[in-house]
């Protein structure tokens, strides 16, 4: 079953009801959903670069009109760096690793150990925006979530070319 555009972007913007999310989480996908929801996140954002795909809340790895480079962008329109880099230590860092800072989240007596578990917080360096948050042990390196395979994506998956061959 096919949904429309308007169904796409309840999903998008999480007002869609719970039983036709549930059933198009569950069904197979139809072959134009992936387009259609490309369509719509690029009508969203303030910048011409092409998405190529949506990375997270907020970010999308980008072909850049001008090079060509595929990079992580912002909504706003930061450009973080190449999509296979760390965008994370682009990111302006807040470590909540105090009793204090911990309090400001969670109530006294209730906050982890700092001296085992800290949270990292990552913001958008033009727009401010919250974009994850880590807790990790306080030794350990800042977290590379993941690094898409674009093209096997495209390929093998969608079974269409990438839309920088079109």
């Amino acid at each position: 079953m096919g949904y429309d555009r308007k169904k796409i972007e309840e999903l998008i913007d999480g007002t869609i009801d719970w039983e036709t999310q549930h059933r198009m989480l569950s069904e197979p996908k139809d072959p134009e959903r992936f387009q259609v929801y490309l369509e719509i996140l690029q009508e969203r954002v303030p910048w011409e670069d092409r998405i190529l795909l949506p990375y997270q809340y907020h970010l999308y790895i980008v072909e850049k009109k001008d090079t060509g480079a595929w990079i992580i962008k912002c909504d706003c329109g930061h450009e973080f760096c190449d999509y296979r880099e760390n965008w994370k230590l682009h990111a302006l860092i807040y470590v909540r690793d105090t009793e204090e800072a911990m309090s400001e989240i969670y109530p006294k007596l209730m906050a982890p150990d700092p001296n085992w578990q800290v949270f990292r917080e990552f913001y958008c360096p033009s727009c401010g925006t919250l974009l994850e948050v880590e807790a990790p042990t306080p030794w350990y390196p800042v977290i590379h979530n993941w690094e898409p395979d674009i093209e096997a994506f495209y390929r093998e998956w969608l079974k269409i070319p990438l839309p920088t061959e079109k």
